[in-house]
């Protein structure tokens, strides 16, 4: 077994660096003609409990991919639109009129589009108030109130578990994260919200997540 037979696509994006690991360790191995007996059965255990996470969280997301929206909201009438250049592109840039519904919508999109199952929907915002009142918002809307399924994180608080679809987190915490996971590879989609603000912190993280993309 080698790197270029794993099926990324059937792993939690977390999974992926490990599995890549020991796949190249044991090409290393083929080439060296050494034993890779052992290495085999790491890497198939490590293989079938990914994919056995990866369904269990395929399987939970079937509960949120069908979010209702709100047809007054101005966002509504370009939903499909949005939706269609997700999918498309690796980056989207979306500017709208404060209450147009960006905030509060966009991440129930982006679950309808079946992101969140490899990795968490990580959204910003620029304070800590707002972002638990985001999170609570969503949890609402998506009638997941009582769950993690919608968690926050912001600072000395941690609201978030393996549960987690869509993750709130002031624009700080992702920043902070980044030291500690180079890739963000907890995450399949990040929404960066209110960039217009152009914080020291929101500078950083669209110039990261750039690096990020290419």
């Amino acid at each position: 077994m080698s790197s270029e037979k794993i099926d990324l696509e059937l792993v939690l994006a977390s999974d992926r660096g490990r599995l890549i690991s020991l796949a190249k360790k044991r090409q290393d191995f083929v080439r060296l003609e050494k034993s890779h007996d052992q290495l085999d059965l790491q890497l198939e255990t490590a293989l079938s409990e990914a994919r056995g996470r990866f369904l269990s969280r395929q399987q939970r997301h079937n509960s949120l991919a069908h979010p209702t929206f709100d047809d007054a909201l101005p966002i509504a009438a370009r939903r499909a639109e949005i939706a269609a250049l997700i999918q498309k592109h690796q980056v989207v840039i979306l500017c709208g009129e404060t209450g147009s519904g960006k905030t509060t919508q966009l991440p129930k999109i982006c679950l309808e589009l079946g992101r969140g199952i490899h990795g968490m929907i990580g959204c910003t915002q620029p304070r800590r108030i707002a972002a638990r009142t985001l999170a609570t918002r969503l949890a609402f809307e998506l009638k997941q109130s009582g769950t993690h399924a919608v968690g926050y994180k912001i600072r000395f608080n941690d609201h978030t578990d393996d549960s987690t679809f869509v993750k709130v987190m002031t624009d700080g915490i992702l920043l902070a994260e980044t030291h500690s996971d180079l890739s963000l590879r907890k995450y399949d989609t990040l929404i960066i919200d209110e960039a217009h603000e152009r914080s020291l912190n929101i500078d950083f993280l669209l110039g990261y997540v750039k690096q990020l993309a290419v």
